[in-house]
């Protein structure tokens, strides 16, 4: 059985839904889901350049959680600019 999802801290704002090659109409594209974690990760540690240390404390995580989220992030990061797809961003809910 998996461990239980421990509680993340999440601030970073996210300042639109869908981010996508220009021209393409959305439908039309594959499209990648960036969880809010994710997108957090990204913030702290390309945006606000901390250590994945000081990065994983602030969302309350251990570090290699915090390394787990920030690779898998730039992977999507990184596949929807060169292959062409659509970025789906999380949406600000009630939990975070």
């Amino acid at each position: 059985m998996a461990r239980p999802k421990k509680c993340r801290h999440l601030s970073a704002h996210v300042p639109c839904s869908l981010f996508k090659p220009n021209g393409i109409p959305g439908c039309e594209l594959e499209k990648l889901i960036l969880d809010a974690d994710e997108f957090e990760a990204l913030h702290l540690a390309d945006v606000m350049k901390l250590q994945q240390l000081q990065a994983a404390e602030r969302m309350g995580i251990s570090r290699q959680t915090f390394g787990n989220l920030i690779a898998s992030a730039r992977h999507k990061v990184a596949s929807a600019i060169i292959e062409g797809k659509a970025l789906v961003l999380p949406q600000p809910t009630q939990e975070q």
